[in-house]
């Protein structure tokens, strides 16, 4: 499979890239979820299926992620719509059709960069769709409260995750919705961290058409789970309308 590194430059910050496939016109953007990178195998795959379906694809790491992790530039949603909005802006120089693919916290990222910018079709596996609720969640169980974490600006919790009230008000004052992107979500029946009730709402409210796979995880990694999705992909890519 045809691969060339770029890099994509957001005024002084570079992000590595990869352009996977040849130029065809059709470009979809791939965004990676936490703890993972441009080259991830879910990316991987997704890259092998919309190839076949005549698509280039661009995937590229989030900030704190793959070759960024010793970046000074945090994994937070102004920065992360900051460049994936220089990423739309680079693939728009090179293809004139952009379609979005994106996986767990890539999806939420990508809802928020891309919800106002022409996108054909848009494909999400495991996506957060209310992170909100993940925050104050993780605030409720180690008795933060919001104002204490407005008071102390950061809050390191025992289980080594940072708490920021930057982070936590943006999400809170910047809603997302897919509009009327076309959409089709991959969820899996074990996914720990997005529950069905919360995934089901918020593809009635946008239209968008959901599979589940029996025993999947948040994380597709496992070789079951990966076909699966590749499965998914051959019957999604082009067919959500």
């Amino acid at each position: 499979m045809l691969q060339k590194s770029v890099t994509i430059q957001n005024e002084n910050i570079s992000i590595p890239a990869i352009l996977w496939g040849k130029n065809t016109g059709n470009l979809y953007i791939a965004v990676h979820g936490s703890m993972s990178n441009k080259a991830d195998d879910v990316i991987v795959v997704f890259a092998e299926e919309a190839i076949k379906k005549g698509y280039q694809v661009l995937s590229f790491d989030l900030p704190e992620h793959g070759e960024r992790q010793n970046e000074e530039y945090a994994c937070k949603p102004n920065n992360c719509v900051s460049d994936l909005t220089a990423v739309y802006q680079y693939a728009r120089s090179i293809s004139n059709h952009i379609s979005f693919f994106g996986c767990s916290m890539g999806v939420y990222f990508g809802l928020l960069a891309y919800q106002d910018l022409p996108i054909e079709q848009s494909l999400f596996l495991s996506p957060v769709v209310n992170m909100e609720r993940i925050i104050e969640n993780l605030m409720a169980s180690f008795q933060v409260s919001e104002r204490s974490l407005e008071d102390k600006q950061e809050i390191v919790l025992p289980i080594g995750i940072t708490l920021y009230w930057d982070y936590y008000w943006y999400v809170k004052t910047h809603p997302i919705t897919t509009g009327d992107v076309p959409t089709g979500i991959l969820y899996g029946t074990n996914d720990d961290m997005i529950p069905w009730d919360e995934l089901s709402a918020f593809a009635e409210k946008n239209s968008a058409a959901v599979d589940r796979v029996e025993n999947g995880e948040h994380y597709f990694h496992t070789e079951e789970q990966l076909e699966s999705l590749r499965n998914w992909l051959k019957k999604s890519i082009d067919t959500i309308k």
